[in-house]
């Protein structure tokens, strides 16, 4: 079992950065593929990046590749996003998921989201 818990998220100017965290609990954090998703309320959730266990492997969205950094800390169960040059699309709730699988296609862990807002 992981439990997820996201932190960082906040209200930002158009340019902006943010860093996101998600610390699980769990001795197997470290072998989970660990991602990153948001959702604007109507909508639905949309993948943002992911990260493989060993961080070998990371992934984006189209929408924010080259603006966004996915990276991990095994040894403090954390899961981190840097959000930088940040537009007022970007705003969203932001959740982590984790899964066993190297290329998930239903993730089996989520955390409760934290709220990013982008002014402009």
């Amino acid at each position: 079992q992981v439990q997820l818990v996201e932190s960082g998220g906040g209200l930002v100017q158009a340019g902006g950065s943010l860093r996101l965290s998600c610390a699980a609990s769990g001795r197997t954090f470290s072998t989970h593929t660990m991602g990153w998703f948001r959702q604007v309320p109507g909508k639905e959730r949309e993948f943002v990046a992911r990260i493989t266990w060993n961080s070998y492997i990371t992934t984006y969205a189209d929408s924010v590749r080259g603006r966004f950094t996915i990276s991990r800390d095994n040894a403090k169960n954390t899961v981190y996003l840097q959000l930088n040059s940040l537009k007022p699309e970007d705003t969203a709730v932001y959740f982590c998921a984790a899964d066993r699988a190297v290329v998930p296609s239903a993730w089996s862990y989520w955390g409760q989201g934290t709220q990013v807002t982008v002014s402009s």
